[in-house]
């Protein structure tokens, strides 16, 4: 999320985002994309969700409270990439989450639309992180159904229950 932190460096900060399905191809134009790999330490179930990500040739270590509303706190750090791949080999519960995250500028807010891949592939979905849970944005037309409040689109529980059995 945050490639600028540097080693040890730590941030937290109260997410507010929200999530849609994207329909079409049209987006594709509109950015490149870079692959994402992620897994999750196993927690307490509903309280947090520790993530392990690499991203290119850096790691980071996210842990994120519950979820209220479409608001949660943050906490996210720079760790070795080295620790990132033992963590994501060793610790984390599997399938882990691929995708390529693409980032959309538009308005002064960025979109990240995430293309999903291994036992997700199919899945294309959008995230954009508000400053303040009534701010009003402009819809783009590659953007379909708000999926926020679902649960089933959390990247920790499309591990648990990926995309392809969902159909099943």
């Amino acid at each position: 999320m945050l490639p600028w932190l540097r080693l040890n460096q730590k941030l937290m900060t109260v997410e507010i985002e929200r999530k849609f399905l994207v329909k079409g191809d049209s987006w594709r134009s509109l950015a490149t994309g870079k692959l994402y790999r992620q897994g999750y330490i196993p927690t307490q179930e509903g309280l947090t969700t520790v993530r392990v990500r690499v991203v290119g040739d850096l790691g980071y270590l996210t842990i994120k409270g519950k979820t209220e509303g479409i608001s949660r706190l943050e906490f996210e750090y720079a760790i070795p990439l080295e620790d990132a791949e033992i963590m994501l080999e060793n610790l984390c519960k599997k399938p882990l989450i691929e995708k390529i995250r693409h980032r959309i500028s538009l308005d002064d807010l960025t979109w990240e639309v995430d293309e999903f891949l291994g036992d997700n592939q199919g899945l294309i979905m959008a995230e954009i992180e508000l400053e303040q849970e009534e701010q009003v944005i402009t819809i783009p037309d590659w953007i379909g159904e708000e999926v926020t409040g679902d649960g089933r689109y959390y990247n920790s529980n499309l591990q648990k229950f990926p995309y392809k059995m969902w159909s099943l």
